[in-house]
C-alpha cells in the first residue's frame, strides 16, 4: 500500500508502478489531502490494514520543512506507533513532488507533447533541480503553464526514466519501491503492496 501527500504523486505513481513492479503484486494507492491529513491520519490507516504481510511505502513532499532527515524520522515514527515500522518505508519528495520531474525534461517533453525543454537539462537550474525553492512553479514556468499538478503527474508517470539519477528523490523511490517488491516476491505468496 502507497500512502501518499496528495493526487498528483497517486496519478504519478499510478501509471509508474505497473513499469516497475511484476504482475503477481498488487498495488494500492492512496492520497490524502495533503501533508497534515497524511500524518493525521497515518498510523490509524496502517493498524487498520490486517495483512501481516502487507508492506507500506509513505510519500511525502519536503516543502518547506529545514531538515529532509527530521521530517523523515517524524513520518518513521508515525509508523512504529501504528506498529508497522518493520515492514514500512518512508520517501521525503524533496521540495516537491515536481522536482522529479524537472530532473527529466526529456521525460516532460514527451508526457506534454512539447519540444525544446530537454536541451535546459544540462543549465544550472535543472542540473539538480531539488535545490529549486519551489520547483512546481519552475516547471510551470519552463512549460508555459502546459503543467497541470494531477493530470500532467498521470502522464509524466509514463515516461519517466526510471534509470534518471539527477533527483535523489526520484532515485530512492524507484530503489525502495523495487526493494519492497524483492521483500514480496521471497514471501510464498506475493501479496499486496
Amino acid at each position: 500500500m502507497l500512502l501518499l501527500e496528495e493526487r498528483s504523486a497517486k496519478a504519478m505513481l499510478d501509471a509508474l508502478l505497473p513499469r516497475i513492479l511484476d504482475p503477481r503484486i498488487h498495488a494500492r494507492t492512496i492520497a490524502f489531502e495533503g501533508k497534515q491529513d497524511l500524518e493525521r491520519q497515518l498510523p490509524r490507516k496502517l493498524r487498520g490494514y490486517v495483512n501481516p504481510a502487507a508492506r507500506f511505502l509513505v510519500l511525502r513532499d519536503q516543502d518547506s520543512a529545514p531538515d529532509c532527515l527530521a521530517l523523515k524520522r517524524d513520518l518513521v515514527d508515525l509508523c512504529r506507533l501504528a506498529d508497522k515500522e518493520a515492514v514500512s518505508l518512508v520517501r521525503v519528495a524533496c521540495r516537491e513532488l515536481e522536482a522529479m520531474y524537472l530532473a527529466d525534461l526529456q521525460a516532460v517533453e514527451a508526457a506534454l507533447g512539447l519540444k525544446g525543454l530537454a536541451r535546459h537539462q544540462n543549465t544550472a537550474k535543472f542540473r539538480q533541480p531539488e535545490r529549486l525553492e519551489s520547483p512546481s512553479r519552475e516547471l510551470t514556468q519552463l512549460t508555459r503553464g502546459a503543467y497541470q499538478k494531477v493530470g500532467s503527474s498521470r502522464h509524466l508517470g509514463l515516461h519517466l526514466d526510471l534509470a534518471n539519477e539527477r533527483s535523489a528523490s526520484f532515485k530512492h523511490l524507484v530503489r525502495g519501491i523495487q526493494r519492497l517488491q524483492a521483500e514480496l516476491l521471497a514471501l510464498p505468496d506475493a501479496p499486496a503492496l
